[in-house]
């Protein structure tokens, strides 16, 4: 009981600390001084979800008025027109409106609302048309180790680390210990209610290692998301699409006779209405599944983001007709909340998205002609194979 006590008191500690400090950085957020107009908190929000390249936490206004940034560079990698470019993002000085030009390589760059474009030769400065595009220069090809990309480099190392720990623990001892005891009931959990049952108990062991690392790798990158940090790794639609496109590739190529059979050339239906259905299988496999995958996630996790800042937005865009303490306790109260909310939703959307995968994957690799078991009067019992195969 005074564990359970002490886990609680901690969970509220952190997601107080994390609304106080995104309620900061919110505030000090632009280069102009405080966000606190509906159009200002909008752009901060929209700014915030997406991918940066740089690592930047909170700015503030120094003492003789200056903007400071507190953070650190990463490496921006391009292919321009004269080959492979590289250099730290701190060249561009937090600069995303196309001011600040970075000369290498004998190119110009200069980042634009996220995006790095490279001028046109004889350029000195972008030139804008109605719609504020660049008319003077064009997007390059970035390599570049984005913030989204470190929090997945760093993630991935953490969970080589955990997991290859907890095996070693067992190579020597029945009962893990330490941070194995965590993660051992976790793994467990995957294999027995997610693997096993939807993918069947011949073939689940050769899958169980990508639906684990897909299980942990979208968990913790979710937590991650409700940080101080601010990571939204899982609500970049880049990143969804290419956790998708794994899961289609595994269960294409995963796939047995009777799973194409039954979807290039369904039996049991008239001959002129199987093409028709062919069409639509096919587009299920390739286009429909992944995507309800990719949209599923990606909508979850950004949705939630852009919740939790618009609610700790409260305290600067009420605090006028709240006063400060009314809009203040306001925004706590319902962040806080949701919050907690948010991690439920951490873990169920990794749930979700592993459960789908499985599905997917037990579907591609059901034996529909298979030896049966039968009860105490000789009725055959239908197996996770035999749902499954209802699916195709």
């Amino acid at each position: 009981m005074k564990e359970v006590s002490k886990m609680i008191r901690t969970l509220v500690l952190l997601c107080t600390f994390c609304i106080s400090f995104q309620g900061f950085s919110l505030s000090e957020g632009s280069d102009e001084g405080a966000v606190d107009t509906k159009e200002e908190v909008d752009a901060y929000i929209l700014h915030h979800i997406k991918d940066a390249h740089d690592f930047h936490l909170f700015s503030y206004t120094g003492d003789h008025g200056e903007r400071k940034h507190v953070g650190f560079p990463l490496p921006v990698i391009l292919w321009s027109s004269n080959g492979l470019v590289t250099f730290m993002s701190s060249e561009f000085h937090h600069d995303d409106a196309g001011k600040v030009i970075v000369e290498k390589g004998g190119s110009k760059f200069v980042k634009l609302h996220g995006k790095i474009y490279e001028l046109n030769e004889g350029a000195s400065e972008v030139q804008f048309d109605d719609h504020h595009h660049a008319e003077n220069a064009a997007k390059v090809l970035d390599f570049s180790i984005t913030k989204s990309v470190f929090g997945i480099l760093m993630i991935g190392l953490f969970m080589l680390w955990a997991f290859s720990s907890l095996a070693k623990q067992y190579a020597k001892k029945k009962v893990p210990t330490g941070f194995g005891r965590v993660l051992e009931p976790l793994v467990i959990y995957v294999r027995d209610e997610i693997a096993k049952p939807n993918i069947g108990e011949k073939k689940y062991r050769q899958f169980t290692g990508y639906l684990l690392t897909v299980f942990f790798f979208i968990w913790i990158l979710n937590l991650l998301g409700l940080t101080p940090l601010g990571f939204n790794v899982t609500g970049q639609l880049a990143v969804t699409a290419a956790l998708a496109i794994f899961t289609l590739i595994i269960y294409t190529f995963s796939g047995n006779k009777d799973y194409w059979m039954h979807m290039l050339w369904m039996p049991g239906v008239p001959v002129l209405i199987r093409p028709v259905l062919a069409i639509i299988e096919l587009a299920g496999a390739f286009v429909i599944k992944p995507f309800s995958l990719l949209v599923r996630l990606f909508a979850n996790i950004s949705a939630g983001h852009i919740v939790v800042m618009s609610l700790i937005a409260i305290m600067f865009t009420l605090k006028e007709s709240l006063g400060v303490v009314g809009a203040t306790g306001l925004s706590l109260v319902l962040s806080f909340f949701i919050t907690l909310i948010e991690v439920l939703v951490a873990f169920l959307q990794a749930y979700i998205f592993t459960m789908l995968s499985a599905l997917f994957i037990g579907m591609a690799v059901a034996e529909h002609d298979h030896d049966h078991e039968h009860d105490a009067k000789g009725h055959e019992v239908p197996d996770a194979e035999d749902v499954r195969g209802d699916f195709i």
